[in-house]
């Protein structure tokens, strides 16, 4: 845990997107150039410029996977998210590095 930023690791939410097990919310904070070359398979994208304007679409019950390039981007939005008192929200450790990097499959994002 980084400055109470709670991450995840690419493995595990590989396990949980592969087998649909408790599967969280993943949200892309990339810019949308970033994202069309390829993101986590049925992540939202969501610039991270927009989160404050769009927070109403996400519940705050609801388990959160913020994802960006190196995990810097995704950590500012996960401190934003709890300091609107999201509870689960989850950082990637490493960002899509991390995941392309371990060999998980990068696809289209899901359409908004």
């Amino acid at each position: 845990m980084f400055l109470g930023i709670k991450e995840i690791e690419a493995g595990e939410l590989a396990q949980r997107v592969a087998t649909q097990t408790n599967l969280p919310k993943i949200i892309d904070v990339r810019e949308m150039s970033e994202i069309q070359g390829g993101t986590i398979p049925g992540a939202i994208p969501m610039p991270l410029a927009t989160v404050p304007l769009r927070l109403n679409e996400i519940e705050q019950n609801e388990e959160i996977v913020l994802v960006c390039r190196s995990g810097a981007r995704s950590a500012q939005a996960c401190m934003f998210m709890q300091q609107h008192g999201f509870k689960k929200v989850y950082n990637l450790r490493g960002g899509m590095f991390a995941w392309a990097g371990t060999g998980q499959p990068v696809g289209l994002p899901q359409a908004v």
